[in-house]
C-alpha cells in the first residue's frame, strides 16, 4: 500500500507556497543549496519508495506518481517497461494552479521535480531524468542502470 496516499481535502495552494519557497532558497542560499535540499527530500521523505527501488521494485513509485497526478486531475500517460518508466505529464498541475493564482512560475519548479526524483533513486539501480516538451509538459523518466 502506498505510504504517502492522502485522502483528505486537496489544498492546491501548497503549490504557491512551494513556488515561493523555491525562489527564496535559491535567492538567499544559492541553487546548489536548493538542489541539496530537494535531493534530500526525495531521499528521506520518500524513503519507502527508495527502499523498494533499492530492491528493484518500482511498484510504489508508479503508484505514487499515478495517485498524486490523478488526485489533482492532471492528464498523464504512463509507460512501464522492465528497465524504464516514462511518466508524461501533459499539463503540470502545479503550473496550472499557479497561473490560476496569477503567480509567476519559479524558474526552479522543474528542477524540484528532477532533484526530488534523483533523491528517490539515490543508491538504487535506477536513475531519474526529466525531458521538457513544453512549458507545462514534461516526461519524468526512470531508467534502470545498465549492469556492469
Amino acid at each position: 500500500m502506498l505510504r504517502y496516499q492522502e485522502n483528505n481535502e486537496l489544498h492546491r495552494d501548497f503549490h504557491g507556497t512551494t513556488n515561493t519557497t523555491l525562489d527564496y532558497i535559491a535567492e538567499h542560499y544559492g541553487e546548489d543549496a536548493l538542489k541539496t535540499i530537494l535531493r534530500k527530500t526525495g531521499h528521506d521523505v520518500y524513503k519507502s519508495i527508495r527502499e523498494k527501488l533499492e530492491k528493484g521494485d518500482a511498484s510504489e513509485l508508479i503508484e505514487h506518481l499515478t495517485w498524486f497526478f490523478h488526485r489533482e486531475g492532471a492528464e498523464f500517460n504512463l509507460s512501464v517497461r522492465e528497465n524504464e518508466i516514462r511518466f508524461e505529464c501533459l499539463e503540470c498541475p502545479a503550473h496550472k494552479h499557479l497561473k490560476k493564482l496569477g503567480l509567476k512560475i519559479s524558474p526552479f519548479s522543474c528542477l524540484q521535480t528532477l532533484e526530488v526524483n534523483k533523491g528517490m533513486c539515490e543508491g538504487t539501480p535506477w536513475v531519474a531524468s526529466v525531458e521538457h516538451l513544453g512549458d507545462d509538459h514534461c516526461v519524468q523518466v526512470f531508467r534502470r542502470k545498465a549492469e556492469r
